[in-house]
């Protein structure tokens, strides 16, 4: 061991502990483990607690020895030494007693161990040692210490799942026990312990309400995934998941889950489905949801399929358009599972007609029909070649039928091999997406003209058969409708057939552009929510801007976004004409959302998939994900608009590196500018050569050391591309070295502990040589230095690059 150490930690020395700084971390990295293993038993002697002297011995020297194995990189080295320490501390109390609110003695210990302990849960070896040790520390009481593992644990499961999934069950207990910011880690330990979270999830789920919005989002994810893997397992549950329907921050992400359970169990849905539907009155936008659940809900039966279908029908009347194809997609699929429903002619309807309004009318005609016939069947059974009502006698109709077959053939002819989908069965539970999209818009290019060829087959058969004119004659609702379309089609008879054709090819092509536009689940969703995309970026857009560029790299702590910023205006004195502002961001998920919305409020119509601009954040998105997320239409769908918590998050972030030192909104551009195109007037002033920036005291801090204060008042004055100070208070003594800002790195402040009031006085400049800690008088002169010495900063960067371009 270094001499240094053995004379602290053998003597407990207080008065030499401090000359542990003055040592190199290198001089010390080797002996380490031994001081850590000494610290270990004087903190476990009887005395310690009582013995005032020891305790601040031990604080000085895990915080110099924590300090050198940051930055020697040697966690793996002594991460049995460092954990030995740590957990003897569960050996002792970690509780305050009585009103006393001071953490004891070796919860201090421990709460400065675990920052340097489980910042590297990245790093497979040290936490193979330190998550047995973390998980035993959230049972132990101190609230404090349990906030500090559980932030640390949901960083570790991302990167580590497979480390806490052996620890599901302790989690669990802790979180139903109160430690709410566990939650976040259930969703990640799940796929490995899904059974271990199945015997609590009625209690989890019962916690909804007690939870605030972020905790209730995480507490969301976990339930989704059950009903995405299990959804039997939430059927039990779904009495409790209804009853949070009311809250809407919920409400779209629950009625997903529910629409997932009523696949495997829809005999649970059926006694909450009038809740459902006054859901759907409520929020519109999920009507969507709540008729795939009312049609998973009709399966189960010929009589529920029926109810089901009536609540559906009558959505079709009078719905928007957005939702018709989803609708028609349900009705069919219990049509086809129940045809006697609509008496066997359900897709001669689908067929007749290209309004969503009449389809709605026969369809609830033919139902109304099918209820009247099962009630009268116990009195008269009907005729099983009973003509349809309307039809003028069974001959004439077997007849009109046959010929309206026959064209339906040669129709079939021009659709190629997607007719022959129609021959084949129907599948048992719904057609897909794309396929009834498909038939959709092939039925509505030939609707026109298999109208009027249907109409006219209809008169003449009727004429022949009956002598008779027709026009006497009772009509069905099919030859009512299709007569509504031989006035729309002969409108169109006096085009020139060069004109019939160019129309017919434009007509085509617009029909597989807006086919392509209904099966993208992106492009309905934007077009469903523009005006509230619209109304959130203005709002949003003067409190966060949205990045110029971004790059998606991985670092050791998982992947980060890259983003840069420059200033649109580039005027004569512009920070960021030829250089941009670049920002380091962990939240690459919530700046692509952001980038998303931003691209879509800028267009006047919704965006697509298949955009090239979409295409690009998507291939971001997909560099982002983690096993289990959501892909990147799937991810934008789930929320129009990212969360509170996650703006203020991307505030902060944009605060600490001084983003708003050297940006502003402008109102005049619409956008964020760089501080000397938004202050135009100040610009002249800044650039006059000698004509100081700002100037005053500060207090310079002599040791580098947060915990010895040593400060030195003296005069800076920021000018030009240098940051000059004296060595005394006077600005007319002489100078020492200035600081050359075109070589600063970064400019921070430095945290303040949680126990002090107000904003951080002091701030640290970093050279590629030496970092400077300074303190201004208050936390107004602060603010008013740094933003100083960004803007300054940002200058000289800029002049140079101008510098460099003039000269190549």
């Amino acid at each position: 061991m270094h001499q240094l150490f053995s004379q602290v930690l053998g003597q407990r020395d207080l008065s030499r502990a401090g000359d542990l700084f003055s040592l190199e971390d290198a001089e010390i990295e080797d002996c380490l483990s031994q001081a850590l293993d000494q610290i270990k038993a004087i903190s476990c002697s009887p005395d310690y607690l009582t013995n005032d002297n020891d305790q601040a011995v031990v604080e000085i020297c895990i915080t110099r020895i924590t300090t050198a194995i940051r930055e020697t990189g040697s966690i793996e080295r002594h991460s049995m030494a460092l954990v030995g320490l740590w957990e003897s501390c569960l050996e002792h109390n970690l509780t305050p007693q009585g009103e006393n609110t001071e953490d004891t003695p070796h919860a201090k210990i421990a709460s400065d161990i675990t920052s340097c302990i489980l910042q590297n849960y990245s790093c497979p070896s040290v936490m193979v040692l330190a998550i047995p040790v973390a998980v035993r520390f959230l049972q132990r009481g101190n609230r404090e210490l349990s906030r500090n593992m559980s932030s640390y644990l949901s960083l570790a499961a991302i990167a580590k799942a497979d480390l806490l999934a052996e620890h599901t069950e302790a989690i669990t207990h802790s979180v139903l026990g109160g430690n709410h910011m566990l939650l976040r880690v259930l969703p990640s330990v799940y796929p490995r312990q899904p059974d271990t979270i199945h015997c609590h999830l009625g209690n989890l789920t019962a916690m909804m309400s007690q939870l605030e919005s972020p905790e209730q989002q995480h507490l969301i994810r976990l339930i989704q995934m059950v009903a995405e893997q299990h959804p039997l397992m939430l059927s039990p549950q779904v009495p409790a998941l209804v009853s949070y329907l009311g809250d809407q921050s919920l409400t779209e992400a629950l009625l997903g889950a529910l629409m997932d359970v009523s696949q495997a169990s829809p005999s649970s849905l059926v006694s909450f489905l009038p809740m459902l539907r006054t859901v759907g009155q409520q929020c519109p936008a999920l009507l969507g949801h709540v008729a795939k659940i009312h049609s998973a809900v009709g399966i189960i039966s010929e009589t529920h399929a029926h109810g089901s279908l009536v609540y559906l029908v009558s959505l079709l009347g009078s719905m928007e358009h957005s939702f018709h194809h989803t609708l028609l997609l349900e009705i069919r699929a219990l049509t086809d599972r129940y045809p006697s429903l609509l008496g066997g002619c359900g897709k001669d309807i689908y067929r007749m007609s290209n309004s969503f309004t009449a389809i709605a009318r026969l369809l609830g005609r033919r139902l109304e029909e099918s209820t009247t016939i099962e009630r009268g069947e116990k009195a008269c059974p009907p005729s099983p070649r009973a003509p349809l009502p309307g039809g003028g006698g069974g001959g004439s109709e077997q007849r009109l039928q046959v010929k309206i077959q026959a064209f339906e053939d040669k129709m079939g002819e021009e659709g190629g091999e997607e007719e022959a989908e129609e021959d084949s069965p129907a599948p048992q539970r719904r057609y897909s997406l794309s396929q009834a999209v498909r038939e959709e818009r092939r039925e509505m290019r030939f609707n026109r003209s298999k109208s009027l060829a249907l109409h006219a087959v209809r008169s003449r058969s009727i004429n022949s058969d009956n002598g008779e004119d027709g026009e006497g004659l009772e009509q069905s609702p099919d030859s009512i409708f299709s007569n509504t379309l031989v006035n729309s089609h002969s409108e169109n008879q006096e085009a020139l057939p060069a004109e019939r054709k160019l129309t017919g090819e434009s007509r085509e092509k617009d029909g597989e552009k807006e086919e392509q536009e209904e099966a993208d689940r992106l492009f309905m969703h934007l077009r469903d929510n523009m005006e509230t995309i619209r109304a959130f970026c203005k709002d949003v857009a003067q409190q966060i801007p949205s990045p110029e560029q971004c790059v998606i790299e991985d670092s050791n702590r998982g992947c980060v976004a890259k983003l840069s910023f420059s200033c649109p205006l580039k005027g004569h004195y512009c920070l960021y004409s030829k250089s941009s502002f670049n920002l380091t961001s962990r939240q690459p998920h919530v700046w692509i959302h952001i980038m998303l919305l931003h691209l879509q409020s800028k267009s006047s119509v919704p965006l697509c998939s298949g955009d090239e601009c979409v295409q690009r954040l998507a291939s971001l998105w997909e560099k982002t994900q983690l096993k289990g997320a959501h892909s990147f239409p799937m991810a934008m769908t789930q929320n129009t608009t990212p969360h509170r918590k996650d703006l203020d998050s991307l505030q902060i972030q944009l605060e600490e590196v001084r983003f708003f030192d050297l940006f502003g909104y402008s109102e005049e551009e619409g956008g964020w500018l760089c501080f000397m195109c938004n202050n135009p007037e100040k610009a002249t002033v800044v650039n006059q050569e000698g004509q100081p920036l700002i100037e005053g005291k500060l207090k310079e801090k002599q040791v580098r050391w947060k915990f010895i204060k040593r400060w030195k008042t003296r005069y800076f004055t920021l000018a030009g591309n240098q940051l000059l100070f004296r060595r005394g208070k006077s600005k007319d003594e002489l100078d020492d070295i200035p600081i050359e800002l075109s070589k600063v790195q970064s400019v921070k402040v430095v945290a303040k502990k949680r126990r002090d009031r107000g904003l951080p006085r002091a701030f640290e400049i970093f050279t590629d040589s030496k970092t400077y800690v300074l303190k201004a008088q208050d936390e107004k002169h602060a603010e008013e230095w740094l933003q100083c010495i960004n803007v300054a900063v940002a200058q000289a960067r800029e002049r140079e690059n101008r510098e460099a371009t003039t000269y190549l």
